[in-house]
């Protein structure tokens, strides 16, 4: 299976509004990661966000295009900006086992996206420094052998955001 970790996109400074919904750079951008990664073949079973609104637009912004009809599910809990990756991670291996759950996405926040990246890659989420920025996307994948392996990474600069 893949799991696919974005990084919300862009969004307001909270001065503006303190829900900080995505700016219209930041749909603009999420927009063109939708594309890029429908174009890379990439179709998930499941989105899921962490409840703040500038991870559910991106989240439904990408659902559209890689999943679409596919419910757009907000995380109970472990997806926060400064939460353990603990819960994640005994989720992901939960999700790779199961032959049937098919790729999922994950859109969330820095450091935590960072964090669970590393812990995925390299077993500890304090070892690697992933270079997520608002709307990045780390594709990592499960090997046989229950690790996981960096498929592809692609951020707004190789997109040309």
């Amino acid at each position: 299976m893949k799991l696919y970790l974005v990084q919300h996109g862009a969004a307001v400074p909270e001065e503006e509004d303190p829900d900080r919904p995505l700016s219209d750079e930041g749909r603009r951008d999420i927009q063109r990661l939708a594309s890029f990664t429908a174009r890379a073949g990439t179709r998930v079973a499941r989105v899921i966000h962490s409840g703040k609104r500038r991870a559910l637009e991106t989240a439904v912004i990408l659902a559209s295009v890689v999943g679409p009809g596919k419910i757009v599910e907000e995380a109970v809990s472990g997806l926060g900006p400064n939460d353990t990756t603990d819960q994640f991670f005994a989720a992901a291996a939960t999700w790779a086992e199961d032959a049937e759950s098919g790729d999922i996405m994950v859109v969330g926040h820095q450091p935590f996206m960072g964090r669970m990246a590393s812990r995925l890659l390299v077993g500890s989420e304090n070892i690697a420094d992933i270079g997520f920025q608002p709307g990045t996307v780390v594709c990592v994948e499960s090997a046989e052998d229950g690790r996981w392996v960096l498929a592809w990474m692609a951020g707004p600069g190789l997109l040309g955001l």
